[in-house]
């Protein structure tokens, strides 16, 4: 399905610049999108797709920026805000600040990204390393930049340059897990989840190919192993580099992957979590003007904080916020996830060191306090 007809950046009082893709909507469309959306934050009913007619506006905010993709078909909306979303972080990486004053100082340079980023509807070259190859800031290197396209446009591997060097090779992956965990005030744990990435940071030259192996249940499953510690992921999301097809067929986590940082894949896993950290607290006041707050983290730690306030006589308007907790563990993953190998092949057979490093650190980590 093709995406958006055009793509808009405004200001709510102005326009600032706008790409007609298809031209089968009218631009002047687009001036009906600011009231519409007032109309409906009056109304409490602001939604991310709106409607004028026969033309649909489907949108983000960001700082003080809307981006506003319009169609008057039924489009792949998963697709046009997946690209809308994508605007937001190609032109971060180019101005460092997406914002009114970057788009109107780089006019040039957002026009040339908007073409290459989608042509005729449909999303193209969206990788910003790749980018920055051939659409330079600088408006005397950008004409001789484009004379030379690299062939990352136009090969397979449309997110790797040819001809990378190093002279040590090495790739180091980071597994990163977020623990979400809410506690109520009897100290049952209400919800909890984890949600990982591994990002990895490449150092390799060449074309190589990187196998990557995981304590993967379904995998064990598949081979017939089923020894030791194995995870269950769910809602996985892999980079476009990631043949998703051998991952069906085997469970094989094969690609070719991006230069330097890049996240190669994140997951859900649905279980239940002990919480790591546990608060208790306790809060009493003292005449109309003191209160104080004892925090107890487990064994270790113990915080006791007098406030020195107006009054605190209006119990009514008091309210009971939930204890939010901040940590990171280092060499530790709650899941138990594993890196079990990580191949790399290369035609030169060069050798290369792959490092691993796993973090735990909070998510939305809340205890809930019953004072």
């Amino acid at each position: 399905l093709s995406s958006d007809n055009h793509v808009v950046f405004f200001l709510p009082a102005q326009v600032l610049i706008c790409r007609n893709y298809k031209g089968d909507v009218d631009m002047a469309e687009i001036d009906h999108f600011m009231p519409l959306l007032m109309q409906h934050e009056e109304e409490g009913l602001v939604c991310p797709v709106m409607s004028h007619g026969k033309v649909h506006f489907m949108w983000i905010k960001h700082s003080n920026l809307y981006l506003v993709a319009t169609t008057n078909k039924n489009s792949n909306a998963s697709l046009v805000y997946s690209f809308l979303y994508k605007l937001v972080e190609v032109f971060t990486e180019y101005f460092k600040e997406l914002e009114e004053e970057s788009i109107q100082d780089n006019f040039v340079v957002v026009y040339e990204l908007l073409d290459e980023l989608m042509d005729f509807g449909f999303p193209q070259t969206t990788d910003s390393k790749i980018l920055q190859e051939y659409i330079t800031q600088e408006g005397t290197k950008l004409e001789v930049a484009k004379s030379k396209v690299p062939t990352t446009v136009t090969n397979a591997v449309s997110w790797r340059s040819e001809g990378i060097k190093y002279k040590k090779n090495e790739v180091f992956i980071d597994v990163i897990e977020s623990i979400n965990v809410l506690v109520n005030a009897n100290g049952s744990v209400m919800s909890s989840d984890i949600v990982g990435s591994i990002k990895l940071k490449t150092m390799l030259s060449g074309m190589p190919e990187l196998r990557l192996g995981l304590n993967d249940r379904v995998l064990f499953a598949l081979t017939g192993r089923d020894k030791g510690k194995t995870v269950v992921m769910e809602d996985v999301k892999f980079h476009q580099c990631v043949r998703l097809s051998r991952f069906d067929s085997d469970r094989t986590i094969s690609f070719i992957p991006p230069d330097g940082e890049s996240e190669l894949m994140s997951y859900r896993i649905n279980t239940h979590v002990k919480p790591l950290i546990w608060i208790e607290s306790v809060i009493e006041k003292f005449s109309h003007s003191r209160v104080e707050i004892m925090v107890k983290g487990g064994k270790e730690f113990l915080m006791r904080a007098h406030f020195g306030l107006p009054s605190v006589e209006n119990e009514e308007l008091e309210g009971k916020p939930p204890i939010t907790v901040k940590f990171e563990i280092p060499y530790f993953t709650v899941s138990g996830i594993q890196v079990r190998y990580m191949k790399i092949i290369e035609k030169s057979g060069y050798q290369a060191l792959p490092w691993v490093r796993y973090i735990t650190q909070s998510g939305d980590y809340q205890l809930r306090t019953n004072v």
